[in-house]
């Protein structure tokens, strides 16, 4: 299916089916995608785009639809896309996020959308780098990236985000540790959901001593720690403080630049790879031919491949 030049034009008018339409093409590869996504990243790079990730059951989707309602409330219009693990009968998404956040999905100034990981790790990362150009062209104020668990594929696609927000929850137990080896050096901004429960301060308290641990330089951003419990409300407002906070921070000290440039160069890599493993498919004879070449050990790899590369 190819993808109608047109759209772009509707997508920058914020049409949400023009929208809906195009992110289904991202996922599909369509041909022409890249032209139109071509188009709308000349219109995109003023959203707030704001990471929200932590361990499954940490209430990171009720956090998000309690966070657009309140930015919703303060008259900002809202993105969000949440990444779900692809569901095994139909290898789409999940859509218990846009289910649980149905009392803001009938807002014109609110779109939701979930993209499903597929297991393609490469994939899922430019599906949902490409979404936030869309949302960010179409004129969304703030686009909140929602993540699945804490791995290496989530810390790849959280590159997008200008501000990461880590949620965690009383009693954690050795999730704190995975917090510590995986998400405590990106956090900007520290969450302990469900603070109602026994507990909260305590995990208050390790997360503080983890950060006291860490290695911080001179004039480094502090790394907040908010108590919300997202189900009542409590806690959202200073939340969303927190963030603007810290995209004024990043705005006076350079650091939202330099963010912006280390996602480019994410997505130029991510691309560049893409090409190059699409050229080094079997079937292609220059290929084909290095393989024999290799196999008979009349080549190496490193030269075979060296050449490849510089024969595009």
């Amino acid at each position: 299916m190819n993808v109608d030049p047109t759209i772009a034009t509707r997508v920058k008018a914020g049409e949400h089916m023009a929208i809906a339409r195009l992110i289904t093409h991202i996922e599909r590869r369509s041909a022409g995608v890249n032209e139109v996504l071509a188009q709308l990243h000349q219109h995109s790079g003023r959203a707030q785009v704001l990471g929200v990730t932590g361990p499954p059951g940490s209430g990171k989707s009720t956090l998000v639809a309690a966070m657009t309602a309140r930015l919703r409330e303060l008259g900002r219009t809202v993105g969000v896309i949440a990444v779900d693990p692809s569901s095994i009968f139909s290898g789409g998404a999940i859509l218990g996020d846009r289910i649980r956040m149905a009392d803001l999905s009938g807002d014109p100034g609110v779109y939701i959308r979930s993209i499903a990981t597929r297991g393609a790790l490469g994939g899922l990362s430019r599906a949902t780098l490409d979404a936030i150009t869309v949302l960010d062209a179409a004129g969304m104020d703030v686009i909140i990236l929602e993540t699945v668990g804490v791995g290496q594929a989530e810390v790849d696609v959280l590159s997008a985000a200008q501000s990461i927000v880590v949620v965690s929850v009383p009693g954690m137990g050795d999730d704190v540790q995975a917090l510590k080896a995986g998400l405590l050096e990106i956090a900007d901004i520290h969450v302990v959901n469900k603070s109602d429960r026994d507990g909260a301060l305590r995990t208050v308290s390790e997360l503080r001593e983890m950060l006291r641990l860490s290695k911080r330089q001179a004039g480094q951003w502090n790394v907040p720690i908010q108590l919300t419990t997202a189900i009542r409300g409590e806690g959202v407002s200073e939340l969303i403080e927190q963030v603007d906070s810290h995209r004024a921070w990043m705005e006076k000290h350079g650091e939202l630049e330099r963010r912006a440039r280390r996602n480019s160069a994410t997505r130029i890599r991510w691309l560049a790879e893409e090409i190059v493993h699409d050229r080094l498919k079997a079937g292609r004879p220059e290929f084909d031919f290095a393989v024999e070449e290799v196999t008979a050990r009349r080549g190496d790899p490193m030269t075979a491949a060296r050449q490849l590369i510089d024969h595009h």
